[in-house]
């Protein structure tokens, strides 16, 4: 097997395998090339020669099952965890970083910028990344799933909430997401309703949904907005509004991709100034980490998400990514919590006890 895939859909009960059994994964530089291909889709927030956009090829497709999600749910709490060990003090590199970017924040040279960081944890013997996969499906039935292995890229496995693109015929969609909130006590037995979000949050989101609506003008006039609403991921809340549109020629999705990605969501806003300034400035090079993955199918259902809350898997090696949106009032403590937050998903996949 040259490379492969394995998926699961928000609250599917089963998952996708696409098999490339020849070959190697074609590359390309620019998200334009995707127009016209069908393949799953893995792309790094930086395309470079040595970081490209990949297409699987499905040579082969089979189906999986995985639990339903109401045992999903009663898996989720009784499982046990060795998670406090885990807790890190915030590190010198990630506060120079903030202090950087907030800078341009107060001058006013970027509305929002996305920082992000990177934490190398091991476990005691190698887990299969396939063990890594059904953990992540038990843990998070709302989520995203994907692992996905290529010469090129190693490893990767990946819970996000975030669509970038769904959709099939002339019926798309995507969302803003944006804000994050972390659940405790009483508020883990609902979907986060009681959640009151701060300003800081809202006008993030707020950013984010104008971003996405300017992106659609370019495309269709036919797309509708709903939101902002509050959804649960994992034990986080995020704020997202729903778009959904109507596309004439799906052909050319490679073409609203590329002006889609990256989102001011792992980004920033202006998207191209503060993409410059990630690239040169981050602590953290990302990688495939804040790209997007997923299938991609322009005469048959396309599901492609934001590749957040992932890890590379190197053996009994785990890097594990994460990242929040700055704005000017963004304060650093608070900042690091939420990547800490965040990196909690994937550190409860690797440091599960009993599922």
């Amino acid at each position: 097997m040259s490379a492969y895939a394995i998926y699961r859909l928000p609250h599917a009960d089963r998952a996708t395998l696409i098999q490339q059994t020849e070959g190697e994964p074609s590359e390309y530089q620019l998200c334009s090339e995707l127009n016209g291909k069908r393949g799953f889709v893995v792309a790094p927030f930086q395309v470079t020669v040595q970081q490209p956009i990949l297409l699987i090829r499905p040579d082969v497709v089979n189906f999986l099952e995985v639990r339903g999600e109401g045992q999903e749910v009663r898996d989720m709490s009784t499982a046990e965890y060795s998670l406090t060990s885990h807790l890190s003090p915030l590190t010198s590199s990630y506060a120079i970083d903030f202090a950087n970017y907030h800078a341009q924040l107060e001058t006013g040279l970027f509305r929002k910028i996305v920082l992000a960081r990177c934490v190398d944890e091991a476990s005691e013997e190698p887990i299969d990344p396939m063990e890594l996969f059904r953990r992540a499906c038990m843990l998070y039935p709302r989520m995203f799933i994907s692992l996905v292995s290529t010469p090129k890229s190693g490893v990767w496995l990946t819970a996000t909430p975030e669509i970038l693109l769904e959709g099939k015929g002339s019926n798309w969609r995507t969302i803003a997401l944006a804000g994050t909130m972390k659940l405790a006590g009483d508020q883990l037995i609902g979907e986060g309703e009681t959640v009151c979000w701060p300003t800081k949050d809202i006008q993030e989101q707020r950013i984010v949904t104008t971003y996405i609506a300017e992106c659609l003008e370019q495309f269709t006039g036919d797309f509708h907005e709903e939101g902002p609403r509050t959804v649960r991921a994992a034990n986080l809340v995020h704020l997202r509004s729903d778009f959904t549109f109507s596309l004439q020629d799906c052909q050319h999705l490679g073409d609203l991709l590329h002006v889609l990605h990256p989102t001011p969501a792992v980004c920033g806003l202006p998207k191209r100034e503060t993409f410059n300034f990630i690239i040169q400035n981050e602590h953290s090079p990302r990688r495939y980490y804040s790209g997007f993955m997923g299938m991609l199918d322009p005469v048959g259902d396309t599901h492609l998400y934001v590749s957040l809350r992932c890890m590379n898997i190197e053996g009994n090696h785990y890097h594990l990514y994460a990242g929040g949106g700055l704005l000017k009032d963004s304060i650093l403590e608070q900042e690091w919590q939420e990547t800490e937050a965040k990196l909690e998903t994937m550190r409860r996949c690797i440091a599960i006890k009993k599922m």
